[in-house]
């Protein structure tokens, strides 16, 4: 392998490294918003009183 292959697998990988996280956030956002959550639904019905042991 020549020095030129290995910089250029090196801004490969960068570039991967950097890229793949965002794009891996956004879909899981986009599906988030597409299905209501399990603690949202929760922390709408524990808003009801709420026992006080003082």
């Amino acid at each position: 392998m020549s020095l030129i292959d290995g910089i250029l697998l090196t801004l490969l990988n960068t570039v991967a490294c950097l890229a793949l996280p965002k794009l891996l956030a956004t879909l899981s956002a986009k599906s988030q918003n597409t299905s209501p959550s399990l603690s949202t639904a929760i922390s709408k019905d524990s808003n009801s009183e709420i026992p006080s042991f003082s």
